[in-house]
């Protein structure tokens, strides 16, 4: 089954050079495009597209209010949000707003391709570099009311699953790495958000910071 995919970025090259990308994979539909988030809601609404393929900055509605109204939606598409990291401000938004993947647009367009993939097989993808990004914006700038985070619950092999989280693995990954099932992994990366009260993928790595089992 083919996975229906909405571009939505405000540069029309841009989406040509994904469309026709898209094109060529063979298991991946467009369904359509939007050039502004206004446009990335309704469409996804009208459309019911597998994944959105989200930019930041877009005029009017920006990528990141797009992002969180489409989440918000029960049963709604997974979205990946491309960021250039012109602005740590649109990160820090981004990262709250339910994305399932976060990629940045000087990646190869086949290794896109794969994450559209991966996310939508109900995985979550954050690229290496991303990851080195947030945690290196977490710390310089930390919330102020954070609780201390409380990892005594967390040991042995799911400390270990947190780390590799933490540094970008996907679940695959995880899995290869540990030797593990793909359910095994994802029976831990759900016990763990239970655990740490964690809403997504992106809030585990910032556990994982703020805990001290990453560095910047």
């Amino acid at each position: 089954m083919n996975v229906r995919v909405l571009l939505a970025d405000d540069h029309a090259l841009i989406r040509s050079a994904l469309q026709m990308v898209l094109a060529d994979a063979g298991d991946i539909e467009v369904a359509g495009e939007a050039a502004s988030g206004t446009e990335a809601v309704r469409l996804t609404g009208e459309l019911r597209p597998d994944v959105v393929l989200m930019d930041i900055r877009m005029p009017g509605l920006d990528g990141i209010e797009a992002t969180r109204r489409i989440t918000a939606e029960p049963g709604g598409p997974r979205v990946v949000v491309l960021t250039t990291f012109d602005d740590d401000a649109y990160v820090h938004g981004a990262l709250r707003a339910g994305a399932s993947g976060f990629l940045v647009k000087d990646m190869a367009l086949e290794e896109i391709v794969s994450a559209i993939r991966v996310v939508a097989t109900g995985d979550a993808l954050i690229a290496p570099s991303v990851t080195r990004r947030l945690i290196e914006m977490v710390a310089r700038q930390p919330e102020p009311a954070a609780p201390p985070v409380d990892l005594d619950g967390v040991t042995g092999r799911a400390r270990e699953v947190l780390i590799l989280v933490a540094q970008g693995a996907t679940n695959t990954e995880i899995a290869e790495r540990m030797h593990i099932t793909m359910p095994t992994v994802k029976s831990y990366i759900g016990r763990l958000m239970v655990k740490l009260a964690a809403r997504d993928r992106v809030q585990l790595v910032i556990i994982a910071y703020q805990a001290g089992l990453v560095t910047p």
